[in-house]
């Protein structure tokens, strides 16, 4: 019977079809809702926008009206993005503060604590939630001050996973929860919520996956936030049961949840990307991986992007890995074909020849290497491209690894010779600033040598007026060089600002008003990957 009970409780909620089918079908589900992420923010967005007018309609005296708003504006941003939640909250505390009411004080405070654990601040939560006088608080808010400071070190147990010091964060977060529970008599959702949380951490997962399931329930009155924490914490469960297919499932649905909440504090996605490379789904570990971890810089969740760093190089050495396979399946195709190619071109020689038709002929052999022609010099460009990056490459490799060497037979030397001073010394003699204005310098040389019409190609697509010139000194400036970067296929905004050494924005902003001022600028970036490495007109 207690087996029967237990295969019961461990169905899948909403199904009972083959559990990869339904895989497959959440995957199309979720990838679906990520194409609608936008559509999802913009309504969000609005209606952050709509409580942000009504600000000014509030009177500047009428505390209590613009104490709910503050609360409200952070409820919106409290798991979408940590800077704007830490303004309203600071908000909410200031005008507690002011009219010298520590009830209201102590409430913002543990609001405050949530999105400092969400970023992963524990220090700065656990000074929070210390100030906390939680005799002054209401019996739903100590609820949710008890739950935070046993979510904080569950959270602590996770990201130190250390067998000495994680079974007594457990254990110390699982009589938090005992309060959170036992405070949380008037709000049944929190409470099984909280049960089952604690169950889940206590390894009690019959009990934990009955607790989730009840909130899963078709008709169940739950918003769409918690639906994406409870299907996680039930995947958790499957996973450690051994049920990793069912886990996978409930790992998605909670996925999907996040997408259509626009959280951005989520680990669900991060998650799913580590079950789909356990299985060998590579392509959408990568992808999901690179979502989670755009969420996690988007918000700010600093424990997150730890988690992310840790599995992203291997899940990214992976998909390169795949997509080397399947240039080489190409490669093989190509040759298939070309070879088919060829045969039929001296078949249709053979034929003319004999029919005699020597225009036919001329004229099909022309065309064809036309074709060939606009082929060859693709193949050409792209040939030189790598040729002249991949020489470089070597080149400053090479440069680097000789530096590296003699410094560590000079450091080795003073080491023997107990002459740390000088090993200082030596240290401070790397000019870093040095260092990157000579990649910056071979970059440039590199680049004019595949591009020695880019300059001017660039500066033709602007008014005399708007155009870059760089100066007597230099090769290209600061405009030129990041469409440089552009040009052989470096776009992503972060990669560039890595490589320029600017923050982010800055690109961000380069790039808007650059293509502002350009001639056409709905094409101009097709303009400027249109611009060739070689003018094989002229040189013919």
């Amino acid at each position: 019977m207690r087996a029967f009970l237990l295969l019961i409780l461990f169905i899948p909620v909403s199904c009972f079809a083959n559990s990869s089918d339904k895989t497959d079908s959440l995957l199309k589900v979720l990838k679906t809702e990520l194409g609608k992420s936008d559509e999802y923010l913009s309504k969000k967005e609005l209606h952050i926008k709509k409580l942000k007018e009504s600000e000014s309609k509030i009177n500047k005296d009428d505390y209590q009206a613009q104490f709910t708003l503050a609360n409200w504006l952070y409820d919106e941003y409290k798991s979408y993005q940590f800077d704007s939640a830490y303004v309203y909250v600071n908000k909410m505390i200031n005008i507690s503060k002011r009219i010298n009411y520590k009830p209201k004080e102590y409430y913002s405070e543990v609001k405050l604590s949530f999105i400092l654990l969400s970023s992963g601040l524990f220090n700065e939560t656990f000074r929070v939630l210390g100030k906390v006088d939680v005799n002054k608080l209401e019996d739903s808010v100590k609820s949710e001050y008890y739950f935070l400071m046993g979510r904080s070190y569950y959270d602590l147990a996770y990201y130190n996973h250390d067998k000495y010091f994680t079974p007594s964060y457990i254990k110390t977060g699982n009589r938090y929860l005992d309060s959170a529970i036992y405070f949380s008599v008037d709000n049944a959702t929190a409470k099984t919520y909280y049960i089952g949380l604690q169950k889940l951490q206590e390894g009690e997962f019959e009990q934990g996956a009955y607790a989730f399931q009840k909130l899963l329930r078709q008709g169940s009155l739950i918003s769409m936030h918690l639906r994406a924490m409870v299907a996680c914490s039930l995947g958790e469960i499957y996973i450690k049961s051994d049920q990793q297919q069912d886990g996978l499932n409930m790992t998605i649905e909670s996925a999907i949840a996040d997408v259509r909440s626009s959280t951005r504090e989520t680990v669900a996605l991060y998650t799913l990307a580590g079950l789909l490379y356990k299985q060998g789904s590579i392509e959408d570990a990568y992808q999901f991986i690179k979502l989670a971890k755009a969420d996690a810089d988007f918000y700010g969740a600093r424990q997150r992007k730890i988690q992310i760093g840790s599995i992203l190089p291997l899940i990214a050495a992976e998909e390169i890995n795949n997509s080397e396979h399947q240039k080489n399946k190409i490669l093989i195709y190509l040759l298939i074909i070309t070879s088919l190619a060829i045969l039929v071109v001296i078949f249709l020689v053979l034929m003319f020849n004999q029919l005699n038709k020597v225009k036919t002929k001329e004229k099909i052999i022309e065309d064809k290497n036309v074709q060939l022609e606009y082929i060859n010099d693709k193949l050409l460009e792209d040939a030189n491209i790598k040729e002249e990056y991949i020489g470089q490459f070597f080149k400053e490799i090479s440069g680097y690894i000789l530096k590296l060497e003699k410094l560590k037979m000079t450091v080795g030397t003073k080491l023997s010779m107990k002459k740390y001073e000088d090993i200082n010394e030596l240290i401070n003699k790397i000019d870093i600033k040095n260092e990157r204005a000579s990649l910056y310098y071979s970059f440039d040389h590199i680049f004019i040598k595949i591009f020695p019409n880019f300059i001017f190609a660039f500066n033709s697509l602007f008014e005399k007026k708007d155009q870059s010139w760089p100066h007597e000194n230099e090769l290209l400036n600061t405009d030129l060089r990041i469409y440089a970067l552009i040009r052989i296929g470096i776009n992503d905004d972060d990669t560039i600002a890595k490589i320029l050494e600017y923050s982010v924005n800055t690109i961000y902003v380069y790039k808007m008003r650059i293509k502002a001022r350009a001639i056409d600028h709905e094409n101009f970036d097709k303009q400027i990957m249109a611009i060739k490495a070689f003018d094989f007109d002229k040189q013919t």
